[in-house]
């Protein structure tokens, strides 16, 4: 090899000692920039870290746990096409692309909802042997984006491939609840039992195992009911009886997938509609159950569930409109209950479906009044209830009705007519109380006092 000149030398020094200097600034640059991102970091200050780890990566491409930490962060705060653009700078930054590259990939996927590329980058992630713990984690996600889907068995299926990557007491309480949704009663409480045998103060196991104790006391009956489906699968009567087992047993997504069932099946059964509200308003989804035109008032008992009379009177009159779709008494006495557990709106449906049919039913008027009343509706409720009256003039319980409407509306002397024709027809003291008030209130006070008097001598029986 020819000796260099002189000059050729000295450029050639000049060069070297240039890129030296070049490379000790960048590495002075990529320190400052590590000491920042440690400060972001302390102070979980996610804007800076991404910005900061940008600008390393931008210098130093090859820190894999950079890249690690930067898609996360972009995860976390789901900024989600830069973490796009970041996953795609990291795979070609590296010889070998990383195997989190595609589980950043699927849970880029899962957060658009886009399902189905989700579960492909899943697999992918899985498919590339990561470490146990990792690969168990991979398959508890891809169990959680069949629940979201409702895909049960496939749920389950892959909550049995976490566990063979690696067992763990909240894993086996996650196949429990997985089993539960399939029904397997058995495979779920062994399930259950291993868990508590390998972590009793996992905070799964703790959360859990009173849940399943609670529904282990309603097993026997809902095992019995499993038979008798599974010989009528589309008998809407035994759905429901096991919705309610589910409901009273603190299991309303077990109870929604029934009543929901029954509902489809039969879409005119209101203790079907109500059942499949009750069990949605139990799990927090209001606005599912509005479009039934159920509201989150609906009355529960104190055990906070709908009472089994109230169901078992829905049921009955769900028959006979079955049988018989005019049967306006069978849909004035639904409104009635309806009223009763205080859904308005239904209740207003059929006493107005009970008048299409007979527009000379008084009960029907009644109902539609007190209804419209409680809507807010008092005009059209006092002409609904005057109506009632004219078509059943002896009901005391109407009059008194059509005179509270009348106060209500500041009508004083009609309220008091009113009060009088219901306490002509039976003396009762909330009727005595109204015509009392309504006296007082126009200067009538020897009328008035005279009732005062009167609802002080009223035997017990009338008061």
């Amino acid at each position: 090899m020819p000796a260099l000149s002189r000059p050729v030398t000295y450029i050639f020094l000049l060069l070297c000692l240039g890129h030296l200097v070049e490379g000790r600034a960048e590495d002075q640059q990529v320190a400052q920039l590590r000491t920042q991102l440690e400060a972001a970091k302390a102070a979980e200050d996610k804007p800076a870290i991404i910005e900061l780890s940008r600008r390393i990566l931008a210098i130093t491409p090859n820190d894999p746990q950079l890249w690690q930490m930067l898609a996360q962060t972009q995860l976390e705060t789901e900024d989600l096409d830069r973490l796009e653009q970041t996953l795609d700078a990291w795979e070609k930054a590296v010889k070998r692309p990383a195997p989190s590259i595609e589980d950043f990939r699927g849970a880029l996927a899962f957060k658009r909802k886009d399902y189905q590329n989700t579960e492909k980058h899943w697999l992918a992630f899985v498919g590339m042997k990561p470490r146990p713990s990792d690969a168990a984690t991979g398959y508890d996600n891809l169990a959680n984006l069949c629940a979201e889907q409702a895909r049960w068995e496939d749920h389950a299926a892959y909550r049995t491939k976490a566990i063979a990557a690696k067992d763990s007491a909240a894993r086996r309480v996650a196949r429990a609840c997985a089993y539960l949704r399939l029904h397997k009663w058995d495979a779920a409480y062994a399930d259950m039992a291993k868990a508590n045998k390998l972590d009793a103060s996992d905070s799964d196991v703790k959360e859990w195992l009173p849940q399943f104790e609670q529904l282990q006391r309603f097993l026997p009956q809902i095992k019995t009911l499993d038979a008798q489906i599974s010989k009528s699968p589309n008998n809407i009567e035994l759905l429901l009886q096991r919705a309610r087992l589910f409901t009273v047993a603190g299991r309303p997504l077990l109870a929604l997938d029934d009543a929901e069932r029954a509902f489809k099946l039969q879409p005119a059964s209101m203790r079907a509609r109500i059942q499949t509200a009750e069990a949605l308003l139990d799990t927090n989804r209001e606005d599912d159950a509005a479009k039934l035109e159920v509201g989150k008032n609906l009355e529960r008992q104190e055990d906070k569930h709908v009472s089994d009379e109230a169901l078992d009177i829905l049921g009955k009159l769900d028959t006979r409109l079955q049988a018989n779709p005019k049967d306006a008494e069978a849909l004035v006495a639904r409104s009635k209950e309806l009223k009763e557990l205080g859904q308005l709106t239904l209740a207003l449906a059929d006493a107005r479906a009970a008048l299409a049919i007979d527009d000379k039913s008084a009960d029907a008027h009644f109902e539609a009044a007190r209804d419209l009343d409680r809507l807010n509706q008092q005009t059209e409720a006092l002409s609904h209830a005057r109506i009632a009256t004219q078509l059943d003039p002896k009901d005391p319980e109407k009059w008194f009705y059509v005179g509270v409407l009348e106060r209500q509306r500041a009508n004083l002397p009609a309220a008091i007519e009113s009060q009088t024709r219901s306490i002509e027809i039976s003396e009762s003291f909330v009727a005595l109380s109204e015509r009392e008030q309504c006296e007082r209130r126009i200067g009538k006070i020897s009328e008035a006092d005279a009732d005062l008097r009167r609802i002080r001598d009223l035997p017990a029986k009338h008061q």
